[in-house]
């Protein structure tokens, strides 16, 4: 893995300290030229009361990986990224184990980004097709 990768791997997952992401367990993995990827464990702590996961759940992964892909890839120096629409279709259940989210960039703008996240499971089987919607507000 490369020093810069490395890095901002490093940085992402720090700045998950008291956080959601923290309480989900969610952690960044890998990082492209247009992509990040993060995982999350499969546990009763993110479960419907039938032992599958929650969509709820998926959809805090998606967001979380995209948000963070956005400050990654553009000013997050100088902008902050809010998550203003997520659309997801959950396709398949996961009882246990580890999920896998990918945010690949569709749409980058100066303003708004569309990002496209698959969620995976080991098997690389579809769980969560999600859409992010973006923006970023210039800090003061």
């Amino acid at each position: 893995m490369s020093e810069l990768k490395e890095k901002i791997l490093k940085v992402c997952n720090e700045a998950t300290k008291n956080t959601l992401m923290e309480t989900l367990e969610i952690e960044y993995i890998d990082v492209g030229e247009n992509y990040l990827i993060g995982k999350m464990p499969v546990n009763p702590r993110v479960h419907q009361p039938d032992g599958v996961l929650h969509g709820g759940a998926s959809v805090a992964l998606a967001e979380s990986i995209g948000s963070t892909a956005s400050y990654i890839f553009l000013d997050g120096q100088n902008f902050f990224v809010r998550g203003i629409e997520i659309a997801a279709n959950h396709v398949k259940s996961v009882r246990e184990g580890y999920i896998f989210a990918k945010a690949t960039i569709m749409h980058k703008g100066r303003t708004t980004q569309l990002w496209d996240i698959k969620i995976t499971d080991a098997d690389d089987n579809l769980i969560s097709s999600c859409k992010l919607t973006t923006i970023s507000l210039p800090k003061k």
